[in-house]
């Protein structure tokens, strides 16, 4: 028998429920490996060690005694630190919150253990979700796998490390602009961010309430859409939750007679040579399942990046005004006055990159400039979902880069704005509210992991899924960095 890290998350279930490996014996591996593997990757801010034993002691039990198990059975799963799990700390990646247990469950995490996941830790992230490299952790930053000098992307780097690394077999994500797809890139896993609605935001702590969205990452596409299967369910406490049934997820090697990808080669054409050569491989293996490849007119998105920052800003601004150090969060001690309360608290709290993206939401939401830049922003993701619209007129799938390219040196991108670039490719699909997963593609020159991305109408989950298993099971790039196989 292969060693159980080796297994995908769907394999690992099976072996469970047909009595070849105990529950015990799968969460005492993968404990092992944290505590192996964790103090040099920095994937989890916080490790579930007697929890995940009492779970696993209790599906062992639960199987001898013939009892059915859920469709997670025994699976590790790790859970980002910006998601509620009732008694456990939830950090949000900031100092602010070191202090604050949750009072309750997110949907999410209700519906895994529901299913029998076992929960094994909470990993590590950007500051409330907001980076692009892990480094805005006020803890420590987490590092890539493949690469420990460079950064795992972000801002839910910690689940793909921990991914990527094999210290779990699943985690949750949580994509605002790509904060799902993005490092999956970088870490050589899948990633998916689904339709806006699809998956509960309740418990979830807010960045941007119109583009946050939750969803998995995992070792390979089938065990996104088993995860799918689990998280894509109504909850009437998110107003926000679509109320539609669960879908099926059955996927097959092969595409659908017909299927056509929708290529936008215009706004694709200043792509460095490495993405750009992988992408072109990445369209051959499209063509070889028998897709059609047409050019779609997406130029619109260009200015994604613009309306992504005035948006998302703005609705951090406004989330984060909860945190003020007598509702929420560390209060300062040196305050001795109720303002002083408000301005210690966060001013000690809060991170460089928070207070910045903070002061830039109140900037595009003040008196005189709200038409300027937040309203007209607004005028623009319209367009861009317009534009989404017509291409699926003429298509089935878009299909683009995820990242600019592989992953960077930690401390190598100083420019904040050269930082937010790396978005360029991800942040529509949020702006739309479009489901969007991020496939292992290859490798570049120095063997770091490159994703392609395809992207779906909304509500299209299961097309988009079905085309990703075609890819990946043509292709076969996913596998499990060296230092981390034994």
């Amino acid at each position: 028998m292969k060693h159980l890290h080796h297994f995908s998350a769907t394999e690992l279930r099976d072996a469970f429920i047909k009595g070849e490996v105990s529950a015990v014996k799968i969460v005492e591996t993968f404990l092992s490996r944290i505590d192996k593997h964790n103090k040099k990757l920095g994937a989890f801010l916080s490790v579930l060690n007697t929890r995940a034993l009492l779970k696993a002691e209790a599906l062992d039990k639960k199987r001898a005694h013939n009892q059915p198990c859920g469709k997670m059975a025994a699976i590790p799963v790790a859970i980002k630190d910006n998601m509620h799990i009732m008694g456990e700390t939830t950090t949000c990646g900031s100092k602010f919150l070191s202090n604050y247990k949750a009072p309750f469950n997110a949907t999410s995490v209700h519906l895994l253990e529901q299913e029998d996941a076992i929960l094994i830790g909470k990993t590590n992230m950007d500051e409330f979700a907001m980076g692009s490299s892990n480094e805005n952790s006020a803890y420590f930053p987490a590092q890539n796998p493949w690469n420990l000098k460079r950064v795992p992307g972000g801002s839910s780097g910690g689940s793909a490390a921990a991914v990527a690394a094999r210290l779990s077999l699943m985690a949750t994500g949580s994509d605002t602009g790509g904060s799902i797809r993005q490092p999956a890139a970088f870490c050589g896993i899948v990633g998916y961010k689904p339709t806006y609605g699809r998956v509960s935001r309740y418990g979830l702590v807010a960045f941007g309430s119109s583009l946050d969205q939750i969803g998995p990452l995992t070792p390979t596409v089938a065990d996104a859409a088993l995860s799918m299967e689990v998280l894509g369910h109504h909850c009437p406490r998110d107003a926000t939750s679509l109320d539609l049934p669960p879908d099926s997820y059955r996927l097959s090697k092969s595409l659908e007679e017909g299927a056509t990808i929708g290529v936008p080669w215009s706004f694709l054409e200043n792509l460095k040579p490495e993405i750009r050569e992988n992408f072109n491989q990445s369209i051959e293996v499209m063509k070889s399942l028998g897709a059609k490849i047409v050019d779609v007119d997406l130029d619109v998105i260009k200015y994604s990046i613009a309306v992504y920052y005035i948006l998302a800003t703005a609705e951090a601004s406004t989330n984060l005004a909860r945190f003020d150090g007598i509702r929420y969060g560390v209060r300062s001690k040196e305050a001795k006055t109720l303002e002083e309360i408000y301005e210690n608290s966060r001013k000690n709290g809060f991170g460089r990159e928070v207070k910045k993206r903070i002061m830039l939401g109140t900037y595009v939401l003040s008196a005189g400039y709200q038409d300027a830049y937040y309203k007209k922003a607004q005028k623009v993701r319209t367009q861009i979902m317009d534009a989404f619209d017509q291409a699926f007129g003429s298509c089935d799938i878009v299909m683009m880069p995820v990242t600019t390219s592989g992953a960077f040196e930690h401390s190598s991108i100083m420019d904040p704005v050269e930082m937010y670039l790396q978005d360029i490719f991800t942040v529509s699909a949020n702006l739309a509210g479009l489901p969007a997963i991020s496939v292992p593609s290859g490798y570049n020159k120095i063997g770091m992991p490159l994703g392609v991305q395809m992207i779906g109408a909304q509500m299209c989950d299961v097309s988009v899924m079905q085309t990703a298993y075609a890819y990946e099971q043509a292709s076969q790039h996913c596998r499990i960095p060296r230092d981390y196989e034994a």
